[in-house]
């Protein structure tokens, strides 16, 4: 993707500064980036020499989560919060190939995600992306798009994967999912991931993504577990994400990028 391109800025991108999104694209060897971003990338990775390896922890622990929400679990319903830009392994992607009807709505405030996610899912009717902002929970449940494909009747999986550290505490992270979690049934569950201050890297790093993006809030273990609270907790509970029902074997010692981010799910009772 060349910013010259296209004009970017009529359609509401700004090519001059990194954006959540588009970070998250680099480090998943995407193509819908610019030099902006690609940029900020390599500022965190002076940092976090794992910082590709950690996106794809994070997308490795999405692929299993939503599996085991689909399959074990039996659900249908996934509403996919910061979303980010359509990649490998995208929500919709693993949740139909384990049951065709499951029914997936995409949510991001980054109008990039609208186009390329609009052109990606043109022909599939049980899928749709939705520009909201994750701050304004009560917008997304009352968006006509959201519910037009989820049921708040039935069980639903909330996906809050990778996008609460880009909320300040003064953004109220925790109100924004108790509001989603109280407007979903027993039998729904919360999917979570998170950055997490467990190493004085991580703590560097949040200084950069403060600075450089003016986002990127690590939390402890505590705080990121305190999001589950009212729910029951899933085993293994609130941990790095490569520990989180592995399908391959972990290395007994974890490095500073396996511990980067921490994960769960837990079922609303």
């Amino acid at each position: 993707m060349a910013e010259q391109d296209y004009d970017w800025a009529s359609l509401g991108i700004d090519v001059t500064k990194p954006s959540i999104a588009r970070a998250y694209d680099v480090v998943l060897n995407g193509k819908d980036n610019f030099e902006v971003d690609r940029a900020f990338v390599d500022e965190i990775i002076k940092i976090v020499p794992e910082l590709y390896d950690v996106a794809a922890y994070n997308r490795q622990i999405l692929g299993r989560g939503v599996r085991f929400l689909t399959g074990t679990v039996g659900l249908r319903q996934f509403l996919d919060l910061g979303s980010g830009l359509p990649t490998v392994q995208n929500t919709h992607q693993v949740a139909q190939s384990v049951a065709a009807d499951a029914r997936v709505v995409y949510v991001d405030n980054d109008p990039i995600v609208l186009a390329h996610g609009r052109a990606l899912l043109a022909e599939n009717d049980r899928t749709t992306v939705v520009t909201a902002d994750v701050r304004e929970p009560e917008a997304i449940l009352a968006d006509p798009a959201v519910r037009r494909l989820i049921d708040f009747a039935e069980p639903v999986a909330v996906m809050v994967v990778g996008i609460l550290h880009h909320l300040h505490d003064s953004e109220g992270p925790q109100r924004i999912v108790e509001t989603l979690m109280d407007a979903v049934p027993s039998g729904s569950h919360l999917f979570l991931t998170h950055f997490c201050a467990s190493s004085e890297e991580a703590r560097a790093a949040e200084e950069q993504y403060l600075a450089l993006l003016g986002t990127g809030r690590f939390r402890t273990p505590e705080e990121i577990t305190a999001y589950f609270d009212g729910l029951e907790l899933l085993e293994p509970g609130v941990v790095p994400l490569p520990l989180w029902r592995p399908e391959e074997e972990v290395p007994a010692e974890l490095t500073v990028g396996h511990r980067l981010m921490y994960g769960g799910i837990a079922r609303k009772p």
